[in-house]
């Protein structure tokens, strides 16, 4: 049975699950897209939809071959330096397009697919979607409109702010933040995420397939990603939030996900994001939790 892992052995989960495969019997390789088109060669007949991926002389697949593909990370592709501008243009945009297209064609079982990829980018339309199923989102502008957000912060008495693409972590809105020039040059550069402050308990949901695995995450940063002493309590969550996980998971196209919570004091679970290739190595050491083990299931099956 032959696995892929999209990403490379420097990424400490791709390797990890990859011996984990291994150890399961699979036959599992790397697809690391910088190497294409410098090392990797990839074929593709639109109109018979026969395709093979190169990854060495040696080693070739056909698709029909690959099993399934474990979205770790995407590093696009990476052309050599041309002296030639146009030249260079035409042959990166070549590249990501035959890249683009043929992970797309590919029949494989894909975990997760480029169309849950392309849809986590998109995270303002995310929250949106999870919000037309019936989930609990925060109050949420996204803005570069100086005008727009000194209004949002009138409205909410404590607000926080994150890119809106990712990238950074989330921090408070201050009145250093709000001082027109300030506010003016920062806007002029890039629009925000603006969110209300939502008192209460970090929770952390984990969804691979059919599984939801949860725990509560006690920390006292404002996002606890940047806590490296965030302890990790297992907790079962309520039968209806359990159900808005995989709710949650079939909107975005999600066959495995992170999804965080924040828990108020009231009991009443907020949807904050969506992760479609979440580090989960460390969770699972903590918890005891058994992903590897369901990933290796999902990716075999």
């Amino acid at each position: 049975m032959n696995i892929l892992i999209l990403g490379n052995s420097l990424d400490a989960h791709a390797a990890h699950l990859k011996n984990a495969l291994t150890d399961a019997g699979a036959t599992v390789n790397y697809f690391d897209t910088q190497l294409f088109p410098t090392q990797l060669r990839m074929s593709w007949r639109p109109d018979t939809k026969v395709g093979s991926l190169a990854l060495s002389e040696e080693h070739q697949l056909n698709f029909l071959d690959i099993h399934s593909i474990f979205w770790r990370s995407f590093s696009g592709v990476q052309v050599p330096q041309l002296k030639d501008s146009n030249q260079q243009y035409v042959a990166f945009n070549d590249s990501i397009s035959t890249l683009r297209s043929l992970i797309q064609a590919c029949p494989c079982h894909w975990v997760n697919s480029w169309q849950a990829y392309q849809f986590h980018k998109e995270k303002p339309l995310q929250l949106s979607k999870a919000k037309e199923i019936g989930v609990t989102i925060p109050a949420t502008l996204i803005s570069n409109h100086p005008g727009e957000i000194t209004e949002f912060v009138q409205i909410n008495e404590k607000v926080i702010f994150k890119p809106v693409y990712g990238g950074a972590h989330t921090q408070f809105l201050t009145q250093e933040h709000l001082e027109p020039k300030r506010l003016n040059l920062a806007l002029s550069l890039s629009p925000v995420t603006l969110q209300e402050y939502i008192p209460g308990t970090n929770i952390r949901s984990y969804v691979i397939g059919e599984s939801v695995y949860s725990a509560e995450i006690r920390s006292h940063a404002v996002d606890f990603r940047e806590d490296l002493d965030a302890e990790l309590i297992p907790r079962e969550l309520p039968e209806s939030i359990q159900q808005q996980c995989l709710a949650i998971a079939k909107a975005f196209m999600l066959e495995w996900t992170a999804i965080d919570w924040r828990c108020k004091p009231n009991g009443e679970y907020i949807f904050l994001e969506a992760n479609p290739s979440p580090m989960f190595i460390h969770f699972e050491n903590q918890t005891g939790f058994p992903i590897t083990q369901k990933l290796i299931n999902l990716l075999m099956n």
